[in-house]
C-alpha cells in the first residue's frame, strides 16, 4: 500500500503506520479512502497479527482530516447521483466498521493532531492513547466548513461520552487538549510524548479487548437516550439552543441533531447509515459547498501566496519595525514575535513604547499559562521584542509598519522619519483602514516600496490582513508583503486603491443600512436581532459600537476635507455626529454608545428613542425574511462596485476576505459566492426593487446586468484570471 506501511512484530502486534507520501500533514485522501477497506482486510485474515496498532509517520501530526480537495472533485463533482454519492460516502463508515468488528484488538497510538476524520479513525479503534504535548489537539471541527462528522462520529463520540457533551463539541468545531480528551472520556491514556506506540501495544499484550463498548450486549448510552427521561431534555433543549445559535441559516446543525437523535436509537450498523445520510444530504447543500471552497479550498490556496507575483524571488524578513504601540501596534508586535522576527517598536514616548510591550508580554504569559510555551521560550519571545522612541533602530529592517493615527500629517511625518533609515528594497507598508495608499505614498521618497497592510483588531484572533497597492506599488513590494503575511501565518489578499479599499468600505454598508433603517423608525432592537439573522457576527448597531462611533466620525471629516463638494455623508451620519460630539458617547470603548455598558447584559441605551422615532417595532416573517436579505443585498452590491470599479478582482479573494474581515455571513460562502448561488439575474431583479423602494445605494454597476444578461458567474468569468495575469 502507497499510505500504510505494515510491520508485524515478535508478539505478532502489527504496526501500521499512516504516511501519505509527499505532503506534510496526513489527510484522508482519495487514495487513503481507497486502500483503508484492503488495510483492514489485512488484519482481519493474516493470522499472524493478533492485535494492530495505528500511528503516524509524519512529525506534525497523526491526521488531520478528510482532503476536501478531493472530496471536492469527487461528491461535490454535481452530478447529482445520490447513490454514488451515498457509496463514496459509506465506503469510509464502512471500512471503520469492519475496523472495529474485526475480532483483533486494535489500539491507536495518537502522536499528534487528530481533527476530523483523523479523529474518527481513533474513535473506531479499541483502545486510544494520546501523547502529552500543548501541541496536540483532538476533535471534529467538520461545522466550521457547513458540514458535520460523516466517518461516525456522531456515533461513536455520543456513545462514549453522552448526547450533551458530544453535541456541544460536535456543533462548536471544538477541540480538546490531550488531558482534557482524558477527562472528558474521548481518550483512554495520556503517556509521555514520543511513548505512545509503546504503550498501545502494551494494552493488547495486558488482554486488550477487541469489543467496542457499544457492541456489547449490555451498553448504555450516558445520559440516556431520546426516550430516557433525563436524555429527552437534551434534544428538547439542544433544538432550542441549535435554533438560537444558528438562526436556520446552518442545516449541517439541524442535520447533526437529527442524525444523532435517530442513530442513538438503533444499532450501530443502522446508524452509520443514517449518518451517512444526513451527511450527503448536508454535502450537497448550497451553504456546504459555498463554505468549503471558501473557508478551506480558496483560504488554503491563499494563505499559501496563491496571488504572489511571479518572478519575484522568496523574502524571508527578519527584523521589521512597528511605529505605534496602540492596540493595534502591540498586537502586530505580537504575531511577529511569535513568527520569530525581531521587532523594534517605537511610539512617540518611552512610556507609550513601554506600554505597547507590555500588551505583547499580556499576550505571552497567556500562551505560558497554557503550556504552549517553555519559560525560555517565553523569555526570548519578549526579549526579541525592543520598545523605544529611537528611529535609528529602524535600520537593518526588511520592512517597516506604521500604525499609527488615521490622520494624513502624523503619517506622512512618520513616513519621511522611517525611510531615512531603510536600505534600498526594504518596504514601508501603512496600516490605515481608509486613507487612500497612493495619497499617503505622496510622502514617500520611493513609492514603488510604499504599501498598505491592514490589519484587523485584535491583530491575535483576527486572521486576515489587506494588501492594498498604491499606484506606483512595485511587484517586489507586494511579494514581500505577502511573504511577510503568510511568515505570521494570517491569510493575505490583495486589492487595489481606493477610499476604504474593500474590506472597511464593504463593511461600512452593512453599518450604515442599519442606521438607514433606524432613521426609517425600525426599532433599534429590530436592527440587531435581524443583522444577527443573516449570520453576521452582530447586529449593524452594536457592531458600530465595537468599532467606535467617533473613529466614524473622524473618518467622516477626514473623508469630507479630502472630496470636497463630492462628499456624500452616509445614511444616519447626523445621529452618530450627535452623540459623539453633543452627548459623548463613543460606543464600547467609554462604555456608552448605541447600547450602555455599565450592566451586564449591555442594554440599548434609553435615549436612543430621542434621536430617532420608532415607528416600526413589529415584525412578521415575511417582513423578516425581506430585511436580513436587504442588510445582505446591500453588502454584496458594494462588492460588486468594487469589482466594477478594480477594487478587487478575484473572487476567492473576495469571499475569503469578506467572511474574515468583517463577519459576512459565512452560510454564504462569501458576498460573491451568495451572488453566484441567487443566479445573477435573480440578484440584479431584487437589488433593482430594493433601489426603487430604498435608493440609489443598491443600483448595481452595468458589470452585473452585462453578467445576467449573458448567464454568467463570477466563479465561471474570472475564478483564475488573475493567476494567469
Amino acid at each position: 500500500m502507497e499510505n500504510f506501511k505494515i510491520d508485524v512484530d515478535a508478539d505478532g502486534i502489527a504496526l501500521i503506520t499512516f504516511d501519505v507520501p509527499g505532503r506534510s500533514m496526513n489527510t484522508l485522501t482519495g487514495k487513503v479512502m481507497d486502500e483503508l477497506p484492503a488495510l483492514v482486510e489485512r488484519i482481519k485474515t493474516d493470522d499472524a497479527i493478533k492485535g494492530a496498532v495505528i500511528t503516524s509517520g509524519k512529525a506534525s501530526g497523526f491526521c488531520a482530516g478528510a482532503d476536501l480537495g478531493d472530496m471536492a472533485s469527487g461528491l461535490l463533482s454535481g452530478s447529482g447521483d445520490l447513490q454514488a454519492a451515498y457509496d463514496a460516502g459509506w465506503k469510509m463508515n464502512g471500512a471503520l466498521r469492519a475496523l472495529e468488528t474485526c475480532g483483533k484488538p486494535v489500539a491507536a497510538a495518537i502522536n499528534g493532531l487528530a481533527l476530523g476524520g483523523g479523529l474518527e479513525v481513533t474513535l473506531a479503534c479499541h483502545y486510544r492513547v494520546v501523547g502529552d504535548s500543548p501541541k496536540i489537539q483532538l476533535g471534529l471541527p467538520e461545522i466550521k466548513v457547513g458540514l458535520f462528522p460523516g466517518g461516525g462520529g456522531t456515533q461513536r463520540l455520543t456513545r462514549l461520552i453522552g448526547v450533551q457533551a458530544a453535541m456541544t463539541a460536535m456543533s462548536s468545531g471544538s477541540s480538546w487538549r490531550p488531558n482534557d480528551a482524558k477527562g472528558a472520556g474521548v481518550v483512554h491514556e495520556v503517556v509521555p510524548a514520543g511513548t505512545e506506540v509503546e504503550a498501545a501495544k502494551a494494552w493488547i499484550k495486558g488482554g486488550g479487548k477487541a469489543v467496542q463498548p457499544w457492541d456489547d450486549k449490555s451498553f448504555k448510552l450516558p445520559g440516556g437516550g431520546p426516550y430516557h427521561p433525563a436524555g429527552i431534555q437534551n434534544f428538547l433543549v439542544g433544538n432550542a439552543m441549535i435554533r438560537k445559535q444558528s438562526y436556520g441559516n446552518y442545516p449541517a446543525v439541524t442535520n447533526l441533531m437529527k442524525a444523532v437523535y435517530e442513530g442513538t436509537q438503533v444499532p450501530m450498523d443502522a446508524a452509520l447509515r443514517i449518518e451517512t445520510r444526513y451527511f450527503i444530504k448536508t454535502l450537497m447543500t448550497p451553504q456546504a459547498q459555498g463554505m468549503i471552497r471558501s473557508l478551506f479550498l480558496s483560504k488554503q490556496e491563499l494563505d499559501k501566496g496563491a496571488v504572489r507575483p511571479a518572478g519575484i524571488p522568496q523574502s524571508d524578513p527578519k527584523k521589521v519595525t512597528v511605529i505605534g504601540a496602540g492596540m493595534m501596534g502591540a498586537g502586530i508586535a505580537y504575531v511577529q514575535a511569535l513568527a520569530g522576527i525581531q521587532t523594534i517598536l517605537i511610539d512617540r514616548d518611552q512610556d507609550a513604547a513601554d506600554k505597547g510591550k507590555a500588551h505583547v508580554e499580556e499576550l505571552l504569559k497567556k500562551r505560558l499559562s497554557r503550556g504552549q510555551l517553555t519559560q525560555d521560550k517565553f523569555d526570548a519571545l519578549l526579549a526579541s521584542v525592543v520598545a523605544t522612541t529611537d528611529y535609528d533602530q529602524i535600520k537593518g529592517s526588511d520592512l517597516v509598519i506604521e500604525a499609527v493615527f488615521e490622520n494624513r500629517e502624523i503619517k506622512a511625518d512618520v513616513t519621511k522619519r522611517a525611510e531615512a533609515q531603510l536600505e534600498a528594497g526594504a518596504v514601508f507598508g501603512s496600516n490605515t483602514s481608509t486613507l487612500p495608499i497612493t495619497g499617503l505614498a505622496e510622502a514617500s521618497v520611493r513609492p514603488e516600496d510604499f504599501i498598505g497592510i491592514h490589519f484587523f483588531s485584535p491583530v491575535d484572533k483576527m486572521m486576515l490582513v489587506e494588501i492594498i497597492l498604491g499606484e506606483k506599488t512595485g511587484p517586489a513590494a507586494i511579494a514581500k508583503a505577502l511573504d511577510y503575511i503568510i511568515k505570521i501565518k494570517k491569510t493575505p489578499i490583495v486589492v487595489n486603491d481606493g477610499r476604504g479599499f474593500y474590506t472597511s468600505r464593504c463593511f461600512g454598508t452593512y453599518v450604515a443600512e442599519g442606521l438607514a433603517m433606524l432613521e426609517e423608525g425600525y426599532a433599534p432592537a429590530l436592527i440587531d436581532n435581524l443583522g444577527r439573522m443573516t449570520g453576521m457576527p452582530r447586529g449593524p448597531l452594536e457592531m458600530h459600537d465595537d468599532v467606535a462611533l467617533d473613529l466614524s466620525v473622524k473618518i467622516a471629516k477626514q473623508t469630507a476635507e479630502d472630496l470636497g463638494d463630492a462628499y456624500v455623508p452616509i445614511e444616519g451620519h447626523e445621529i452618530v455626529r450627535k452623540m459623539v460630539e453633543d452627548l459623548g458617547r463613543y460606543g464600547r470603548k467609554n462604555g456608552k454608545g448605541f447600547y450602555d455598558y455599565d450592566t451586564k447584559p449591555k442594554k440599548l441605551w434609553s435615549g436612543l428613542s430621542d434621536l430617532a422615532t420608532v415607528t416600526i417595532n413589529d415584525s412578521t416573517p415575511e417582513l423578516i425574511e425581506d430585511q436580513k436579505r436587504r442588510l445582505l443585498y446591500r453588502q454584496a452590491v458594494e462588492v460588486a462596485k468594487c469589482w466594477e470599479e478594480g477594487v478587487i478582482d478575484d473572487p476567492r479573494e473576495a469571499d475569503v476576505g469578506a467572511i474574515l474581515a468583517w463577519g459576512f455571513a459565512p452560510w454564504t460562502g462569501g458576498p460573491i459566492t451568495m451572488i453566484d448561488q441567487i443566479g445573477l439575474k435573480a440578484f440584479v431583479e431584487q437589488a433593482d426593487v430594493y433601489a426603487d423602494r430604498y435608493g440609489d445605494r443598491f443600483r448595481v454597476p452595468q458589470l452585473l446586468r452585462d453578467m445576467a444578461a449573458k448567464g454568467e458567474t463570477f466563479y465561471g468569468k474570472f475564478a483564475g484570471v488573475k493567476a494567469a495575469a
